[in-house]
């Protein structure tokens, strides 16, 4: 009911922009073909200014809808594809008429001074004015607004802007992509309010999301995309690893243990849940069998965490040369320590994600008794399958370790009494940065928020 209100309104708003554009040139023709009552001049005259005050107001409200349905940013989103869509319409209905206009309202006879050029101007310049700022407005609210248009498609608009024909196509996916993204949002929205009075992820102990190597949790650009707000939104307590990007597992180990002791003592919560990505995984088995975290750590579920590690990662370090990883190694370890980063050790880090060093982890590591542990994976579908450098890697980790995430293998995944593989059946499949979100990408056939709250909400029933 409500899809079908908002095409009405857009048909609405289409028919208003094009009766303001078209009375004073009807008007006029009409005028200088004989029709002299002083009458029809000034009504139309009427009508046109009262068709441009709603113009205005279609530029502010395109679907004459004031009331937030959705978030303030989805709101915004869905004002700018509705404009985006009346000027495609109008334009193209415009151009339309032009060209049959030229040929058949020309009149027969022109009254002395009346210069008919004059008209077409008129209206062709007051038709660009209105259609640039639908446009515009559309446009800029999308490019602020959107997730899934991404960097690709906010260039791929801009350059095709300028080629003709060739911008209609990008303007309609652009179109596509932002519609879609208005209606997968609203109906989150609407599913967190309706579930909202049962807290779904309202845990008895807190959640502790460990990140993986190479990055930091950061304030301003969450390691787990848009996952912790809608856990939050459900009623989940929240608390992140803050290790090291780039240091040993034993090292990360130590650090993840003063945290985890750090927010019992805070808040009394006796113990958390561990969700951990990646070698954040092997970091958080490291302090619960090593440092003594065990007796405050209720569930460790670890995510695309290579617990066998890589072999992949074994030959690269066999064959590219000393001197060169070295470099590399400084590189890393000057940029690090810039984003935060106390004792970085970027070599420390690779070598621990080899398989030969998570064979000898695992002979030191046994699993607490105490402690509830289960493990999640993915696989993509191809090498085209992930973003870059995903996408890269694949063919490699695929020959040495089989299917995998881009990085890490399905076998290596595996951990705990209860496993859990994550793919679509076509397409792309579902990469490594996909579970934790990295890209803010919607994902046909997954629902990457709606995996974690599911995740949560299940550890809840479990006691945890």
């Amino acid at each position: 009911m409500k899809s079908f209100r908002k095409i009405f309104f857009k048909i609405l708003s289409s028919l208003i922009i094009l009766a303001a554009l078209n009375i004073r040139f009807t008007c006029a023709s009409l005028y200088y073909n004989g029709h002299t009552d002083i009458l029809f001049p000034s009504a139309c005259k009427t009508v046109e200014i009262i068709c441009y005050l709603l113009i205005v107001y279609i530029n502010f409200f395109p679907v004459f809808s004031i009331r937030r349905t959705s978030t303030a940013r989805n709101k915004i989103l869905d004002d700018g594809t509705s404009l985006l869509q009346i000027f495609l319409a109008t334009t193209a209905i415009e151009i339309t008429y032009c060209i049959i206009a030229l040929f058949t309202a020309i009149p027969d006879h022109v009254e002395p001074g009346f210069t008919y050029p004059l008209v077409w101007i008129s209206y062709l310049l007051t038709a660009l004015l209105i259609e640039l700022v639908l446009f515009w407005n559309g446009i800029i609210r999308v490019y602020l607004t959107s997730v899934q248009l991404g960097i690709k498609w906010r260039i791929l608009g801009a350059v095709c802007g300028w080629i003709p024909f060739v911008q209609i196509y990008a303007l309609c996916r652009i179109i596509r992509i932002t519609s879609n993204e208005v209606i997968y949002e609203n109906e989150k929205y609407l599913l967190n309010r309706i579930r909202a009075e049962n807290q779904e992820c309202h845990t008895r102990y807190p959640i502790l999301l460990v990140h993986g190597v190479f990055f930091r949790d950061f304030r301003f650009f969450n390691y787990w995309g848009r996952i912790p707000a809608e856990l939050i939104r459900n009623g989940a307590s929240l608390f992140y690893g803050c290790q090291q990007s780039a240091a040993s597992v034993a090292k990360c180990g130590e650090e993840l243990t003063s945290r985890i002791k750090q927010i019992v003592q805070e808040t009394g919560c006796e113990k958390v849940n561990i969700i951990a990505h990646s070698k954040g995984g092997l970091d958080s088995r490291y302090a619960i069998s090593s440092c003594g975290a065990a007796d405050y750590v209720a569930s460790l579920t670890t995510i695309n965490t290579p617990h066998r590690g890589c072999i992949f990662a074994d030959y690269l370090l066999d064959k590219i040369p000393d001197n060169v990883c070295n470099k590399v190694a400084l590189k890393y370890n000057a940029a690090l320590t810039l984003l935060g980063d106390p004792y970085p050790d970027f070599m420390e880090a690779v070598q621990d994600l080899t398989a030969s060093s998570c064979t000898k982890l695992n002979t030191t590591l046994p699993d607490a008794p105490q402690v509830y542990y289960q493990s999640v994976g993915s696989k993509m579908n191809g090498a085209f399958s992930g973003r870059f450098p995903l996408n890269m890697s694949y063919p490699m980790v695929k020959h040495f370790d089989g299917a995998n995430d881009g990085l890490v293998s399905v076998d290596s995944m595996k951990w705990g009494s209860n496993f859990t593989l994550l793919t679509v059946p076509d397409g792309r499949g579902i990469s490594h940065g996909d579970l934790i979100d990295l890209n803010r990408e919607n994902i046909t056939g997954f629902d990457v928020r709606e995996f974690y709250v599911n995740l949560v909400h299940d550890l809840k029933e479990k006691g945890f």
